[in-house]
């Protein structure tokens, strides 16, 4: 703790003389984007009643309130809290940076403030959580983050203020004192501990993220700065810097009840197609109130931690390829190279020792390319010596034809469940894909009409538009297992807008609809849009 105390020192010492940055610098929005995986940490005192963190002082009574505020702080104490275990796990997971809620909506500071008495200095525990997390995680080489509410629910049932959100008197543009307060935390996490590289600000970010600029310039600003979806993938890639917010099943804070959780294999797949599509998988855990991460955290990690050890490399410093994915294989690209990875995400299970072929339309061979499937060494069937598992290929007018096998035994029943990558380097797109935008779905006489607009063919003579949509009626926000119907398609010679009218579309369910553009090689989507029309 002297080392983390010096540095700290050292750290603010040196604040005076940095420029201050209007904004985050691209630099930094950059070296973000090569990060891709980062581990999201929702713990606080109310952890104890496994309840949905903070929201719970919502509409709640005066005695729920005031034993929240006092009586919860008294028994909170992590005894199995060994930060160096979470920042193991993450490490071996592949995690390159982590965002810890040092401070949630209902106030409860997770480090040793002398900014409120609603924190972890006035618990048994009476050990700064925040700042023996950063040095777990730091020792592990996991650049550092934090979350901060500038909601604060202690604050305002202290000052007379309702508790909620969103509301003017509750927002510290509106309320000097909030911010005031808010100010003066982040002046501490930011001045107190070192460098911090990611800032995420969950609530009305103006004023905060200012001054988490001038403390730290080179800190990136996520959450109040750049685009940051909760609980889905966007359909379409964005042209900068973005990352999707997921947790492991369906609550941030720990629950014991009440939960779902994902299997492994569907964050392996979130994490591949929100790279596919350029963005940062933020992926969230929730600590037991012992200190703890519960069984089926770690079980995920470890699953997450094999996959990312044998294919990392598609994962890190990539950007997309000329499109996310032809059908069940997604494509990422290494920045500023000319290599591709295929990721097979295939419905069946690849099993070891098994030739697969496929036709890649969007790939074209040069004189240089190789291919190869990451992890192995494509030389070695174990235990069938007449077998040379190696990777083979042919350019053909309708795309790049490969021949691999799955050759590594990675567990025992060699039936490996996740996605197998195929590494192709030396190559070059083979086409220009079109362009297309999903608009809206409005209402009328006829039914619901649906709009969308066509920015550009590609390298087509023209394509075929439409429209796909779905009911999602009796399903949660995470589940996507409606079978899509489609609008009859339309040929298109010019960019232009269309629309299509459907009129199975039931009044008062929630749907999902894109738009669609077929071109001769293949078929793409726009963003799948959500609505509820009456």
């Amino acid at each position: 703790m002297k080392r983390l105390a010096l540095s700290a020192l050292l750290f603010a010492a040196a604040l005076a003389a940095q420029m201050v940055p209007a904004a985050n610098k691209p630099e930094r929005l950059e070296w973000f984007r090569d990060q891709g995986f980062g581990l999201f940490i929702h713990w606080s005192v109310d952890s104890q009643l496994g309840v949905v963190i903070s929201h719970s002082l919502v509409g709640a009574s005066d005695d729920f309130t005031r034993r929240f505020f006092t009586e919860l702080p008294s028994t909170f104490n992590p005894r199995k809290f060994h930060p160096q275990d979470w920042a193991a796990l993450a490490k071996l997971a592949g995690v390159k940076y982590v965002v810890f809620t040092t401070k949630h909506h209902s106030g409860f500071a997770m480090w040793d403030t002398a900014t409120t008495g609603f924190g972890i200095n006035h618990t048994p525990l009476k050990r700064d959580i925040f700042a023996d997390v950063l040095a777990g995680f730091r020792e592990q080489g996991i650049a550092p983050g934090i979350y901060f509410s500038p909601d604060d629910f202690h604050w305002l049932h202290s000052n007379g203020v309702i508790v909620d959100r969103r509301r003017p008197e509750t927002m510290p543009i509106h309320n000097p004192g909030l911010m005031a307060l808010d100010k003066a935390q982040v002046k501490e996490l930011l001045t107190k501990y070192g460098p911090i590289s990611i800032a995420f600000f969950d609530g009305p970010p103006e004023g905060l993220r200012e001054e988490a600029w001038e403390l730290q310039p080179d800190i990136v600003v996520t959450r109040g700065a750049i685009s940051t979806p909760e609980q889905n993938v966007p359909g379409v890639p964005l042209d900068e810097a973005w990352e999707a917010c997921i947790t492991m099943g369906t609550a941030w804070q720990y629950q014991p009840q009440n939960e779902r959780y994902k299997s492994g294999g569907q964050l392996i797949s979130l994490l591949v197609e929100t790279r596919a599509k350029g963005g940062n998988l933020l992926l969230n855990v929730g600590p037991k109130p012992d200190g703890e991460l519960p069984i089926e955290q770690e079980e995920r990690l470890r699953e997450l931690a094999l996959w990312m050890f044998v294919n990392g490399e598609a994962i890190y410093s990539v950007r997309p390829w000329v499109i996310t994915n032809e059908q069940d294989i997604w494509f990422t690209k290494k920045k500023n190279e000319d290599t591709v990875y295929a990721i097979v995400k295939e419905p069946q299970r690849w099993t070891r020792g098994t030739w697969k072929e496929f036709v890649l339309h969007s790939l074209r061979a040069t004189d240089q390319t190789q291919v190869t499937v990451l992890g192995q060494n494509d030389r070695v069937l174990e235990y069938q010596e007449k077998v040379v598992p190696k990777s083979t290929f042919q350019q053909a007018p309708d795309g790049l034809h490969i021949r691999a096998m799955h050759a590594q035994r990675l567990q025992d029943n060699s039936q490996w469940p996740n996605p197998v990558v195929l590494k192709i380097a030396h190559v070059k797109p083979a086409l220009t894909p079109p362009r297309v935008e999903t608009g809206r779905a409005v209402r009328n006489a006829a039914g619901v009409t649906l709009s969308a607009t066509l920015g550009a063919l590609g390298d087509a003579p023209s394509v075929e538009v439409g429209f796909e949509y779905r009911s999602l009626k009796g399903l949660d926000s995470n589940e996507r297992i409606g079978e899509w119907r489609r609008t009859p398609l339309q040929r298109m010679t010019a960019p232009g807008a269309f629309s299509a009218s459907v009129n199975d579309w039931a009044p008062g369910e929630p749907y999902e609809f894109r738009a669609v553009v077929k071109h001769p090689s293949l078929t793409m989507y726009g963003e799948a849009k959500r609505t509820t029309l009456p």
